[in-house]
């Protein structure tokens, strides 16, 4: 039971971190903007924030979502949602991490929605990175590395993988003891890559050994896209780095 409340109230505290950054997030929106939505705990915490703006009836923005969950939540809240073919650049996208490095290189992708959050973040003149303070990193890769891959030949792909000295795992559908399935219809492979394996290949190089195999459609790697990162801590203070 300790235990268990332990780990409660860890959830609680990384949650206020999560928010406070959210929070802060949502205060460079302004009206008649278009952004991009991203998806994850985090990411939800800033459409619930936003969503709040609208109590001013002068406050009006448009949204993408990157995910059916993100667009779910939007919509019960009320935000006016776009479908992605129908603009040309967003201002200002909105995402979390499941790791950044001092370099504001990211892994994405835990929640499932690489592939649309990347489209989305590379249509944005900003991406805001909002995430707690447990998601900061010295090493990029200590995180599993999402990458979607096609249904068609998937296990083909996944021994391709594993030829690169990398340690994939298909992601499970708990619910149904399955394999998981993106908003895309395709499959995600976690990839584990032992640090032993990155003095000799830099990170980038391993992105692109991995999108160079037939089937690869994105990796989690997310490279050159965030331009400020907001970082929230457990007493609801937050700090920016631009």
């Amino acid at each position: 039971m300790q235990g268990y409340l332990s780990h409660q109230m860890r959830k609680e505290l990384q949650d206020i971190a999560k928010n406070a950054a959210a929070i802060e997030a949502a205060k460079l929106i302004k009206s008649g903007m278009l952004i991009g939505l991203g998806t994850g705990s985090t990411s939800h915490f800033f459409i619930e924030a936003l969503a709040k703006k609208y109590v001013d009836p002068s406050f009006k923005i448009s949204a993408v979502a990157s995910s059916e969950k993100s667009a779910q939540l939007a919509k019960s809240l009320g935000i006016t949602l776009c479908h992605i073919d129908q603009i040309q650049k967003l201002d200002v996208t909105v995402d979390g991490a499941d790791q950044i490095d001092s370099e504001m290189r990211m892994i994405k992708g835990g929640g499932g929605a690489l592939l649309r959050e990347k489209i989305i973040a590379s249509a944005s003149s900003t991406m805001i990175v909002i995430i707690d303070e447990s998601k900061l990193v010295q090493n990029l890769c200590d995180y599993p590395v999402p990458v979607e891959v096609t249904p068609f030949g998937h296990l083909l792909t996944f021994a391709k993988i594993e030829q690169l000295g990398a340690t994939p795992k298909f992601r499970q559908n708990e619910k149904i003891s399955d394999l998981y399935v993106t908003d895309n219809g395709n499959y995600i492979i976690d990839v584990t890559i032992p640090q032993r394996n990155l003095p000799k290949r830099n990170i980038c190089e391993i992105e692109r050994s991995l999108k160079e195999i037939p089937g690869v459609v994105e990796t989690g790697f997310f490279f050159n896209l965030a331009k400020k990162v907001i970082i929230g801590y457990p007493d609801a203070s937050t700090k920016s780095s631009l």
